[in-house]
């Protein structure tokens, strides 16, 4: 790692990229090496069993829709979208998409007709296929004059675009993989975002490709070895499932698909992953969950006995024959059964989208999962930094991958730079204009430190910056983020913005309740009755005074108030990788929000 003279970092080894380098040509390399890898394992119809599907056939298969697709009449350099849930379906439509010269443009199931709309408009869209007669709908109430005929995913919808493409010989797709390059458009993706029309993130196949030769250098023990098995359920519509899928296809891994979390536990228990792709907030939900299950009394004390001695084994600050024992009695009593829950071949989580807190990252670290926080936006075609398991600092998004660079402005703001970062904003110069500089530098919008080694610790959104009616800056993050690790907390949003003190709007997580309330001898309630009752009250205070310690007397929360419902992409309180929208939040509950201030002599 090399420190230049302006103060931005950057990793000394540089990550090859070269013009007739792309995504097919990627995978290409594993299957002229290895055709007889098994690369995806496709879930049966009742989850008991997972079919093994090779290089070699999974060629077949994007070839097949490949020819199909350019069967349609699809031109290359056109769009074709994909609205559907996470799904072996997906990456093969993907990747028939890209070996035909198209462009390919997610739609993310919680999009509404108008936002759909829009993207199907602004990037000129030729072709949706979708996953359910509800999307079919959805794209059909929006459709426009050059769409082609919607295509559902089930055999129908698959045997009329293997149809399509009986008179395409397999030469069509040849030639077309060999017209892309590294700088042929490959992706549009529409960037959910917490506020305004979603703008659409133009990525090339050599962004694609350098991310990819990029992060698979760097951790090749997590997801670039025989052996190596990732599950994906986060939607592929996002850059972060999106990517690390061409990651799990070009290097020597295995890659599994399921459309969400209903089943995670279920899902786990059968594909055994040796890693995850996780938001903290998965993490928080499956440690929050175990600790509830414990009960109450002494079997509570012990849970959270064995959660030190985890801290203490990750941090290493005890050694000796007197600490092997409590080891191994908090492994029996209480390590083993969320080990249990994850598998015991998993061993790394991957987590993005918000940071997800020392003390928990120590505890999963402590219990033998450690969880590489990395750092990244769809337009740095996801991970611009990243931690690794020989370089790995607890509580930073580690050093910047190969080849790419990162510093950190004179107002905090965090910029990077390399073959990673997009090439633009579709139709919209101006706002590509805004976002990267004539030195190259991408202004992300994230506040950030860079330490002496080169470790990037993000401390907020730049946007979301608190300047209270007193002066001070405070960065809400900071604070949200060590308060939802209270099991009562699902959201929180601080606030204080112009305000005389810093609050807190927060809500219930209706899951955890049942068994926190049976935990502490409480009789059962609902969320509104739990927001007035004193015992849930004094223990949110009590995590409120526990984060009020972290920080100084002007950023500490001095009042907060429980919202009803909860922040969900279906009411628009959360982007699609569960990023809260702070604006849309603000506003749906200013009346509560001026409550919190309404006296102030409080």
């Amino acid at each position: 790692m090399k420190k230049h003279r302006d103060g931005s970092w950057s990793e000394k080894t540089k990550s090859p990229l070269e013009p007739h380098m792309s995504v097919p040509w990627l995978i290409g390399k594993r299957l002229k090496e290895r055709p007889n890898d098994v690369c995806v394992e496709v879930k049966s119809r009742f989850g008991l069993y997972w079919h093994p599907i090779t290089a070699a056939e999974f060629e077949n298969d994007i070839v097949r829709v490949a020819r199909g697709l350019i069967g349609l009449g699809l031109q290359p350099g056109e769009s074709i979208a994909i609205l559907a849930a996470t799904s072996y379906e997906w990456s093969l439509i993907d990747m028939a998409a890209l070996s035909a010269g198209l462009v390919v443009v997610p739609i993310y199931e919680s999009d509404s007709a108008e936002q759909v709309r829009w993207i199907l408009e602004d990037s000129e869209v030729r072709l949706v296929v979708a996953d359910s007669a509800a999307h079919v709908e959805l794209v059909e109430s929006v459709r426009t004059d050059h769409l082609l005929p919607t295509i559902l995913i089930d055999d129908d919808g698959m045997g009329a675009i293997y149809e399509a493409g009986i008179s395409i010989p397999a030469q069509a797709v040849a030639e077309r993989r060999a017209a892309l390059g590294a700088s042929s458009l490959a992706t549009i993706i529409y960037t959910s975002g917490t506020t305004g029309r979603p703008k659409g993130t133009e990525l090339t196949h050599g962004n694609l490709v350098f991310s990819t030769l990029s992060v698979l250098q760097t951790e090749k023990e997590i997801i670039d070895r025989p052996g190596s098995r990732v599950l994906l359920f986060l939607p592929l519509a996002h850059i972060m499932a999106r990517i690390v899928s061409i990651y799990a296809l070009a290097g020597h891994g295995r890659m599994g698909h399921v459309p969400n979390t209903q089943s995670l536990i279920s899902d786990l228990a059968s594909f055994k992953p040796t890693a995850l792709l996780v938001v903290p907030r998965v993490l928080e939900k499956i440690y929050n969950a175990a600790e509830a299950k414990s009960g109450g009394g002494k079997k509570l004390k012990i849970f959270r006995w064995a959660a030190r001695v985890a801290v203490e084994n990750s941090e290493k600050t005890h050694h000796g024959l007197i600490f092997r024992v409590k080891r191994a009695i908090a492994k029996k009593l209480v390590w083993s059964k969320l080990t249990a829950i994850l598998g015991e071949n998993c061993h790394y989580a991957v987590s993005a989208g918000a940071p997800l807190g020392k003390r928990l990252g120590h505890i999963y670290r402590g219990i033998g999962l450690t969880v590489i926080e990395a750092f990244g936006l769809t337009e740095t075609t996801g991970a611009s930094t990243a931690n690794r398991p020989n370089a790995f600092v607890m509580g930073t998004v580690g050093q910047p991958i190969p080849g790419s660079d990162v510093k950190v402005a004179e107002d905090g703001e965090v910029l990077l730079r390399g073959p990673h970062v997009m090439r633009g904003y579709h139709n919209n110069p101006e706002a590509t204009h805004e976002a990267i500089d004539e030195q190259g530098w991408f202004h992300s919008g994230d506040v950030g430190t860079l330490d002496h080694h080169g470790f990037l610790t993000i401390t907020g959104r730049k946007k979301d910056l608190i300047v209270t009616a007193g002066g001070k800056n405070v960065a809400p993050a900071v604070l949200e983020d060590k308060l939802t690790g209270h099991p009562l907390i699902s959201q929180v949003v601080v606030v204080g913005d112009k305000r005389p003190f810093v609050g807190a709007l927060i809500t219930l997580d209706a899951q955890m309740l049942p068994g926190w309330l049976a935990s502490h001898g409480l009789a059962s309630m609902t969320v509104a009755e739990a927001a007035k009752d004193p015992h849930v009250l004094a223990s949110l205070q009590r995590g409120i005074d526990r984060t009020n310690k972290q920080v100084s007397r002007a950023e500490s929360i001095r009042k907060f108030g429980i919202l009803s419902g909860e922040f969900t992409q279906e009411n628009g309180l959360l982007t699609p990788s569960l990023k809260v929208k702070r604006a849309a939040v603000l506003s749906r509950y200013s009346e509560q929000l001026e409550e919190l201030y309404r006296d102030t002599r409080s």
